[in-house]
């Protein structure tokens, strides 16, 4: 499935909400739907069925964390999330990484690449956050 149909599916209640706007969460909500056909190859072989619980728990935090913190009030919580979602990011990168023998090179490949734009936009997210308050700190 490619990005364009996955969105052309999303529910209104998703699209209209302003946190789609967020880059970071449509990538994390597009690859926790990525990852339940991933994690359906991996628990056919019986040594990666641990594996796809951990990348399934991982890419679902990614989203579910930038939602959280998006609706946090202040900067330093926001932060606080945007930090978690990017480390469930880096995480399902790694397990990703360990799949490689089931899921194949190019889905792998593509896996990472955009576990990796999350990190670097997470990333960005909260240093943008660190920034505001330090802002607001000097001000006061």
């Amino acid at each position: 499935m490619t990005r364009n149909e996955w969105e052309s599916k999303l529910p209104s209640q998703i699209t209209s909400d302003p946190l789609r706007r967020v880059e970071a969460y449509r990538l994390g909500l597009f690859l926790s739907d990525l990852a339940w056909a991933d994690c359906a190859k991996l628990l056919k072989e019986r040594r990666t069925m641990l594996i796809a619980d951990q990348l399934y728990r991982a890419t679902g935090k990614i989203s579910s964390n930038i939602g959280e913190g998006y609706s946090r009030n202040s900067g330093r919580e926001r932060a606080h999330y945007y930090e978690y979602a990017e480390g469930s990011a880096r995480e399902a990168r790694d397990w990703y990484y360990k799949s490689r023998h089931v899921l194949g090179a190019k889905v792998t490949e593509h896996r990472i690449v955009l576990t990796t734009s999350i990190v670097k936009l997470a990333a960005k997210m909260t240093a943008s956050q660190h920034r505001r308050n330090r802002k607001i700190f000097e001000q006061q």
